[in-house]
């Protein structure tokens, strides 16, 4: 019997494919989930997987090298989607895929299948990836091909073929969580017009609900990637985890978009990034302190195409690795610490320290000094402004010449 290997979550898509994958395809299938801080998401997988028919199922911790090798990669590069998202989601399926084709291979299977619908981004992601890593693994994917034509369906399908399920048609929000973020769509978010309700929220309190005395941490930075709070050393899993407290219990990292989906139409959700949310103001902060203008500005539209990469799943690319490269470089004198404040939703870096500092106290005062002359400033200023003299000057002998 020809094997298929599923990435399963043990969400309300992934549970009902595998019967759906035996019974139209004929395949063994074989599951995989990864452990990319889901929580408590995880206990009931294994079992549900082989209830569901599958005959066996690999679970792998792959939570350190998320954080390693994906979310700190894209927080030193400064992507944001579209100015709000922070890519939790994204820079996710690319890892899992990974695994997938890994997992294909050792099993020796001719296929992986993937529980993304055919109106998302997901299923570009987790395609982009194996075409990548191994071209020759046939993919599947169901929700382009069955019947099935919405939630509600697929939890009547469920219902029929016994498949347990950790939604009902009352409460149908589709989430993706793992250590960086956890996001919601589906239900009543789907009409823009709708205010989020304060019960989607699982991460993070609402703010109106935090604390009314502010909290304070200090993260400490070598080489842009954040190794301790508190002038405490913290592995990468258990330092985003921290945030990831700190921050909801604060109210931080709460986002309502509607974004603009790869394949064409605009969608709405909310996200939850608590801790990534502290990282990415932290970090963005050192590097006003460390960086110079030039780099700084070309690295912040870097950025934006660097989002857009990885929002388009073109993780595994020659360009990616390329922007990485030039990233890393800058990242060489971003060490140093940053104290944070956070309060009611706000997150605000307070205060900044780094044994590369560009910034010169006795440069950036107002009094005189041995650095700086004021003079100086004149010349500096009548060349900087030559070529607007020179063109006032062409405007004015064109008017005068047709006065």
């Amino acid at each position: 019997m020809a094997k298929i290997i599923l990435a399963y979550s043990g969400g309300l898509d992934t549970s009902i494919i595998i019967p759906w994958l035996r019974e139209n395809y004929g395949y063994e299938v074989i599951a995989f989930c990864a452990d990319l801080g889901q929580g408590e998401e995880l206990d009931p997988v294994r079992e549900k997987a082989v209830k569901s028919g599958a005959s066996k199922i690999y679970v792998e911790d792959l939570r350190e090298e998320f954080v390693r090798e994906y979310v700190y990669p894209v927080m030193k590069s400064g992507a944001i989607y579209e100015g709000k998202y922070l890519l939790g989601t994204s820079f996710a399926r690319p890892l899992i895929a990974k695994y997938l084709v890994k997992v294909a291979e050792m099993e020796g299977a001719e296929a992986v299948c993937h529980g993304a619908t055919g109106k998302g981004n997901d299923q570009v992601r987790f395609e982009l990836t194996v075409k990548a890593l191994n071209p020759d693994l046939k993919i599947v994917a169901p929700w382009r091909e069955w019947n099935i034509k919405s939630r509600e369906d697929a939890i009547d399908y469920a219902l029929a073929h016994g498949v347990e399920v950790p939604v009902s048609k009352e409460k149908i929000y589709s989430r993706d969580r793992n250590l960086w973020h956890i996001s919601h769509e589906g239900g009543n978010l789907e009409d823009p017009a709708n205010e989020r309700k304060d019960d989607v929220l699982v991460l993070t309190v609402p703010p109106e609900q935090a604390p009314d005395k502010p909290a304070y941490v200090e993260i400490g930075f070598e080489q842009g990637e954040p190794v301790s709070l508190d002038g405490k050393d913290y592995g990468p899993v258990e330092l985003l985890s921290e945030l990831n407290r700190l921050g909801g219990a604060n109210g931080v990292g709460i986002v309502s978009l509607v974004e603009n989906r790869l394949v064409g139409m605009k969608s709405r959700g909310v996200y939850e990034t608590p801790g990534g949310t502290i990282l990415y103001r932290a970090h963005e902060e050192l590097e006003r302190l460390t960086l110079d203008r030039r780099t700084l500005q070309f690295k912040e539209q870097m950025a934006v195409k660097y989002a857009e990469l990885v929002y388009d799943g073109n993780w595994f690319t020659k360009l990616r690795y390329a922007m990485d490269a030039f990233i890393n470089e800058t990242q060489k004198t971003v060490t140093g610490s940053v104290r944070v404040k956070l309060y009611k939703g706000s997150c605000e870096a307070v205060a900044s320290q780094s044994p590369y500092s560009l910034y010169n106290e006795q440069l950036a005062t107002f009094s005189q000094d041995e650095f700086y002359s004021h003079q100086d400033a004149e010349g500096f200023i009548n060349l900087f402004g030559l070529p607007l003299k020179v063109q006032a000057l062409l405007e004015r002998r064109i008017k005068n010449q047709q006065g």
